[in-house]
């Protein structure tokens, strides 16, 4: 096995990041003006990144396949964003959310990181807002905060239901006082389709224009992905449509190692899938989870009226109510982590208890919430006879303010009012844990390209909890990458703009090129969307929620077969040289079978369960995920050599010395 460096800086824990970036190289801002960065993808981690960077005196190009910044899938973040601030006053702490983070993690993630992570979060907030992020406030207008699963304090800060919106808003207009400067030039609809090595370095990207069709060679002395998660791979997934695997799947083919591609995570607070006509799911937030109270009708012939229209959920019984979270995890109830809140819902459906027409439903229930804030509201508003047609009002409009615009997209899709009658839930993909290997300056196994947020694998192990994407991708931009990349291009201070000329980018290009007539040339009838649901169906159903040895090998079988049929005869139409939105997700859907086997292969090799990967064959008698910390405790990185099954396996040890690795439990 190769050896990987991730370059974690000696001493102690609390000390490596202070410590490591007193003893870095930098770039003095005289010389930055003469430096040039790419940075793919403008979501959060990318926006605050290119924001950040040019501040700096970066000249900084940004790349994004949306018609404006602004429209990266980071805008659909609901619930909040996590930070150690310790406003409630109940006993958080930088190590305790360093320690929940890895513990949710389920020990697979590297202690360093997640430990910077912890003492920057504190940062982000202020410098939220500072920029004009309207979090929601308290009576009194300090910061409100409220609770995520697989936590016992209350750390994360939020807007109503639609955090990341404002967060991107903010790492957006930051981005445009740049692009004023002329310190930003920013190339939307534009799509990155391979990277461009020089001597082994990092030197550019070959991107085509979505609207004219026209290849584009762009040259820089770095390159940052920050591209997002690949969990499009499923199909049917919580992502936007357009996400996808192509920026960070192109650098892996030249040599950026892939790392836990199998850890994704099932979100378990996901609208029902409804029927085969859907293209994406909808997500409501795991903030519900604080208020909403999740269960199943406790007997099966109740289930089964419920299911046939026979029986309103309204009309059960508490006692005939199976409020499973709360009974299995008594400490953490309807707040344990998502991995584990969805195998539980997985469990109780596949026995049978399932509330929707398809059986894959389980109940997330305010009415308790409503009438316990009414009551609040009643008592505080001088109504201390408030019947309980008031108390009902008044806690309605509670439950409006912290959520509303939550129940609101429930209801326009769903067409039942939640504040009525309960909502249903069921999981669905939702964010990949994998991604490139990264060290701890965030550069990948190619000097000189770098991955943040979502599109490295480094601070989630094998679950990521709640609200701490976002504190990811804005740490990584605002004050990680800012730093760490200084390290790097300090030799480069001397080497003058980067041609476009050159016989590497001639390759690159033409690399590019021949497959996208290779994409055009296919004589068969299927279009990209029937390969890419037969995709989904096999991750789904052999890679998805729960795994196991017969079927991942049946999987890795069935996608090679799919991808040799889908090279053969999918059906492309229109040019190459145009507008040409079928070939934008040609190109994707032929990384997703190539990613999908990877993923397959990933799974197959670690027999062990932990977090999101979860291997039928080791659980525990009660039906919870069963490590193996003596033989699997380590990062899967892993290097191409052209068929994903030929692919070979690096492996970073994982070493805990501040920690203590014991059973995970939420009980």
């Amino acid at each position: 096995m190769g050896i990987l460096d991730s370059r974690v800086p000696k001493g102690p824990l609390a000390d490596k990041w202070t410590n490591h970036k007193n003893h870095i190289e930098l770039v003095n801002p005289a010389n930055k003006r003469n430096i040039d960065i790419i940075v793919v993808g403008t979501g959060l981690a990318g926006g605050s990144a290119a924001a950040s960077l040019a501040e700096l005196g970066y000249n900084v190009k940004t790349f994004c396949y949306q018609d404006s910044p602004r429209r990266a899938h980071s805008i659909a973040a609901q619930g909040g964003v996590n930070a150690a601030k310790n406003y409630q006053g109940d006993g958080d702490s930088v190590y305790r959310l360093f320690y929940d983070t890895v513990k949710g993690g389920d020990y697979r993630s590297r202690e360093s990181n997640v430990y910077r992570l912890a003492q920057v979060s504190t940062n982000i907030i202020d410098q939220c807002v500072a920029q004009g992020v309207p979090f929601a406030r308290e009576y009194g207008g300090l910061l409100d905060n409220r609770s995520f699963g697989g936590v016992l304090v209350s750390r994360t800060f939020y807007a109503k239901g639609q955090t990341g919106q404002q967060l991107l808003l903010g790492a957006y207009a930051a981005m445009n006082r740049q692009i004023q400067r002329g310190k930003i030039k920013s190339h939307t609809r534009h799509e990155m389709l391979d990277i461009v090595l020089v001597d082994g370095k990092a030197r550019g990207i070959i991107a085509r224009d979505l609207v004219t069709g026209e290849i584009e060679r762009h040259s820089a002395h770095a390159v940052v992905l920050a591209t997002g998660g690949y969990g499009n791979l499923f199909f049917l997934s919580t992502y936007c449509m357009g996400a996808n695997v192509m920026a960070a799947w192109r650098a892996h083919r030249r040599g950026a190692f892939m790392a836990n591609p199998c850890f994704t995570q099932i979100h378990p607070t996901c609208i029902p899938v409804s029927g085969d006509h859907q293209s994406k799911l909808t997500l409501m937030s795991e903030s519900l989870r604080n208020d909403g109270r999740i269960w199943v009708p406790a007997k099966l012939e109740d289930a089964q009226a419920i299911r046939e229209g026979k029986l309103k959920p309204t009309q059960l019984k508490e006692e005939d109510r199976d409020y499973y979270l709360e009974r299995r995890y008594p400490a953490f109830g309807n707040l344990v982590p998502r991995d584990v809140a969805s195998r539980a819902a997985k469990e109780r459906c596949d026995a049978g208890f399932g509330v929707n027409k398809t059986g894959e439903a389980v109940y997330l229930d305010f009415d308790a919430a409503i009438m316990r804030y009414g009551k609040e509201k009643a008592l505080t508003s001088g109504m201390k006879d408030a019947n309980d047609t008031k108390v009902r009002e008044l806690g309605e409009q509670v439950v409006e303010a912290k959520y509303g615009n939550l129940f609101d997209m429930y209801q326009k899709i769903v067409d039942q009012n939640p504040y009525k009658t309960p909502m249903m839930i069921y999981p669905a993909v939702h964010y990949t844990m994998g991604g490139l290997w990264v060290d701890y300056n965030l550069q990948t196994t190619i000097p000189g390209c770098y991955a943040a947020g979502e599109a490295n694998f480094s601070d989630h192990g094998a679950n990521r909890l709640g609200a701490s994407a976002l504190m990811q991708g804005l740490a990584d931009g605002y004050f990680v990458l800012p730093y760490t990349i200084g390290d790097y291009l300090s030799n480069d201070i001397r080497t003058g703009a980067i041609p476009t000329d050159s016989p590497e980018f001639d390759a690159a290009e033409a690399d590019t090129r021949a497959r996208l007539e290779k994409l055009m040339s296919g004589k068969g009838t299927h279009s990209v969307d029937y390969y890419h649901k037969k995709l989904g169906k096999i991750m789904w159903n052999k890679c998805g929620m729960s795994r196991n040895e017969k079927e991942l090998k049946e999987a890795i079988a069935e996608i090679a077969a799919l991808r040799a049929d889908f090279w053969e005869n999918v059906r492309v139409p229109g040019s190459a040289d145009s507008k040409n939105q079928e070939l934008e997700k040609a190109g994707r859907v032929a990384d997703f079978l190539e990613l999908g086997e990877l993923f397959a292969k990933d799974a197959l090799t670690r027999n062990e369960s932990c977090g999101g990967h979860f291997r039928e064959e080791y659980q525990t008698p009660e039906g919870e995920a069963l490590r193996d910390d003596e033989n699997y405790k380590f990062v899967s990185a892993w290097e191409y050599k052209g068929e994903p099954k030929d692919a070979v396996l690096h492996k970073e040890e994982l070493v805990y010395e501040n920690i203590e690795v014991k059973t995970r439990s939420y009980k």
